[in-house]
């Protein structure tokens, strides 16, 4: 057949986002038939996002979406290997393309999500979408986990992209720079819990225990004793959990307190850091 032109090469290119020399080759073989150059670079990406997949992936981003029409959001850790390619063009919009796909698409694991078709073009699957910037990329990258809420929702990624939060709360109607800065105070401040009765039982206990035996060493009477330790379980309460913790903006008040001022119920929150044990 004749030469392959550089304006088919530029189309297939401006199609599946390959490599120039990728694209050439893939309609070389194709004898100059466009979608038969697709489908060759579809199972070329698969063959490498095959061979890629055993290796580690210890570097990575968070990613949020949220849709306020509809009250649904997402949040997710994808993983890849290196630094760079977490901070590239490429896959910080893979990453957010794929907390929209959760929010949307609702799956129920990883495996359905990658089984799902995308949301942005329903002739190829996530898994597939991946497998794309992977043979871009050269590089092993995948979902880790996600989650996905339904409410009012505010959301917040730290510039690198290393730590992300979601967060719920209940009412009317919710201000979206209020939650975002909510958002941003649980990425700062880390809470183990949003509510008091969010804390693990058991570690609850462990407190209220340490708390008695610290105060009873004071050598007080009974009665001091059990305000001392009510007085060190509340301060627990402050730096730990969420509603009642001094709000990194205005110390003056705690988050619940200014949720509350608004009208606002905490219902929860989901934060996530790359690399952290689920």
């Amino acid at each position: 057949m004749s030469q392959i032109s550089a304006a088919a090469v530029m189309k297939l290119r401006g199609m599946t986002n390959a490599p120039m020399m990728d694209c050439k080759v893939a309609l070389t073989e194709a004898n100059g038939d466009m979608d038969k150059a697709v489908e060759i670079l579809r199972k070329k990406n698969a063959a490498i996002q095959a061979k890629k997949g055993e290796r580690e992936t210890a570097e990575g981003r968070i990613g949020a979406y949220i849709d306020a029409d509809k009250k649904v959001g997402a949040i997710i850790e994808m993983r890849c290997e290196s630094a760079p390619v977490a901070k590239s063009e490429g896959f910080v919009a893979l990453v957010n393309e794929l907390a929209k796909q959760v929010a949307v698409g609702n799956p129920a694991n990883v495996e359905a999500l990658l089984a799902q078709p995308c949301a942005g073009d329903k002739s190829k699957t996530v898994n597939e979408r991946i497998g794309d910037v992977i043979g871009l990329m050269r590089e092993n990258m995948k979902p880790a986990r996600f989650t996905r809420l339904e409410g009012l929702l505010g959301e917040y990624i730290h510039h690198d992209g290393s730590v992300g939060v979601l967060v719920q709360v209940e009412g009317t109607a919710a201000d979206p720079q209020m939650l975002r800065d909510v958002s941003m105070h649980v990425t700062a401040r880390n809470p183990v819990a949003a509510l008091r009765e969010h804390v693990d039982p058991a570690v609850l206990e462990k407190e209220r225990q340490l708390a008695r035996e610290q105060a009873a060493a004071t050598g007080k009477p009974a009665q001091i004793v059990e305000k001392i330790a009510e007085g060190k379980l509340k301060t627990y309460f402050a730096e730990n959990v969420l509603a009642e913790q001094p709000f990194v903006k205005d110390d003056s008040k705690t988050v619940g307190d200014l949720l509350k001022s608004a009208g606002l119920k905490l219902v929860r929150f989901v934060r996530y850091r790359v690399g952290e044990v689920a």
